[in-house]
């Protein structure tokens, strides 16, 4: 895979066309005729990229949005992915990551699991929930391995093994956006393979709480008439129960934490599988 992020963001060419717009915003006194800078600019880069994939027609491109808001759909033409932003900060993510699904699929944004603290908002966030983010797009990592304790190399490892087995669903399945990050502490969302008989919830809390309530969170397009199994606590559901009442979500935020349940954090997520079998087979 290339990245044209070099290419097509050099600081001068990113200086000179950003100067020359906001230039023209101020200074032009024919407003029909704002946009006759960027627009070219805009055409030249397709033409760029046009030349490079037809003669490169093996190589996996990766469009930008840095600068020049290269991230539109006439990129998507040329390069299947693009980088969604530069701010790789797990929690800034899930706003720009449920903002852009609502135009993009998830196999065209790029996400990666990134070094703490954040380049961007200088934040810890477990590795864990960096890499709960990132399985909801391209997945990959953006951070010196050798400076990884050989516990925290043993979790990627797992991660890679986990993200190869369920890419497929990841990244070209039916997404559902259940808990918007613009309206509360959570955000919930999740994907379905085709015949729904695998389900992958991605819920994620950004500040703790003390004594919280009891919550769930209802899924959306499961078979109503099929037995999920959730194989985090291995509890089994039917798919119109779990649409309807809802999926438990409750953990040591809710009352007093026991001795055998883990702690929990800022910044916190889970991922729940959820795996479908029809009732004759349970029987």
């Amino acid at each position: 895979m290339l990245f044209l992020c070099a290419i097509l963001v050099s600081t001068n060419i990113r200086n000179k066309c950003t100067d020359s717009i906001v230039k023209e915003v101020v200074y032009e006194t024919d407003y029909f005729s704002q946009g006759n800078k960027n627009f070219p600019y805009i055409l030249g880069v397709y033409a760029l990229y046009e030349r490079l994939t037809n003669e490169f027609p093996e190589v996996l491109f990766e469009s930008c949005a840095s600068g020049g808001g290269r991230f539109d759909l006439g990129m998507l033409y040329y390069a299947p992915q693009g980088w969604t932003s530069d701010d790789s900060d797990a929690i800034e993510r899930l706003k720009i990551q449920y903002g852009t699904s609502m135009c993009y699929p998830l196999s065209s944004m790029g996400s990666h699991v990134s070094v703490v603290p954040n380049h961007q908002v200088f934040r810890n966030t477990p590795l864990h929930t960096r890499a709960n983010v990132a399985y909801f797009g391209t997945f990959g990592y953006e951070l010196d391995l050798n400076k990884l304790t050989e516990e925290e190399i043993k979790e990627v490892k797992e991660q890679i093994t986990f993200m190869k087995e369920y890419r497929e669903v990841l990244q070209f399945g039916t997404f559902y956006r259940l808990k918007s990050p613009f309206e509360g502490n959570e955000t919930v969302w999740m994907v379905t393979n085709e015949d729904r008989t695998l389900a992958i919830v991605g819920y994620y809390r950004v500040l703790n709480g003390v004594n919280q309530p009891y919550s769930r969170v209802r899924l959306q397009g499961l078979n109503p008439d099929m037995i999920y199994e959730n194989v985090w606590n291995h509890t089994e559901n039917y798919g119109d129960e779990l649409m309807n009442y809802g999926l438990i979500t409750s953990d040591a935020t809710a009352g007093e934490v026991p001795g055998n349940v883990t702690p929990c954090t800022d910044f916190e997520s889970r991922i729940y599988m959820l795996k479908g079998k029809k009732v004759q087979e349970v029987r």
